[in-house]
């Protein structure tokens, strides 16, 4: 029985190895994590299959993918604001909302920024928030996600339109009290 079962892990990595590999390497910075990603997604595969069969493989891989692809981020995101690197890049989502002198309370509001949107794209429908993950903070076109999801691009910049929706909506008192500060120290 063990064996079946590790015939069918080999049979699904010889499979899906190579697509998995070029999904997760177009959407991280390096090809160390895109390797650990890669392993982490094998590993829990393993464990899965030696619980319970999984019915349909190929959605399955690629949604553990994503999901240890946001995980990932979300612990360099951390790990910025408590090691404070020097300088972000200039076209991250601080400095897009956030253009204002690096102080303490600053980097502390750009923590709170990033927790509240991640919160807020949890609540988020899969799709939606894959979409809004994928263009706004990967840099990913929509003619590229569109090749690699097989979605149409208007349904993708629908899914968008949602997903910014919901987070101004739910970002909006984030702002409010952000732009606040700002008029009560000037």
């Amino acid at each position: 029985m063990a064996d079946k079962k590790h015939s069918i892990i080999l049979t699904i990595i010889k499979s899906y190895s190579k697509g998995l590999s070029g999904f997760i390497r177009k959407r991280v910075d390096n090809e160390e994590d895109a390797q650990d990603i890669l392993q982490d997604v094998w590993f829990q595969l393993s464990s899965v299959i030696n619980s319970q069969p999984v019915e349909q493989v190929g959605g399955w891989l690629y949604r553990v993918a994503t999901n240890k692809i946001i995980d990932k981020r979300r612990k360099k995101s951390e790990s910025s604001w408590i090691y404070k690197e020097e300088e972000q890049e200039e076209s991250s989502l601080y400095d897009q909302f956030l253009k204002t002198e690096k102080t303490p309370e600053t980097e502390y509001q750009d923590r709170i920024l990033w927790q509240e949107l991640f919160k807020a794209l949890e609540e988020l429908p899969t799709e939606q928030r894959d979409v809004f993950i994928w263009h706004e903070l990967d840099r990913v076109s929509f003619a590229e996600i569109s090749a690699d999801t097989g979605e149409s691009i208007g349904k993708l910049i629908s899914r968008k339109h949602y997903a910014v929706l919901h987070l101004r909506k739910r970002l909006k008192v984030f702002y409010s009290e952000f732009k606040e500060s700002q008029f009560k120290s000037i």
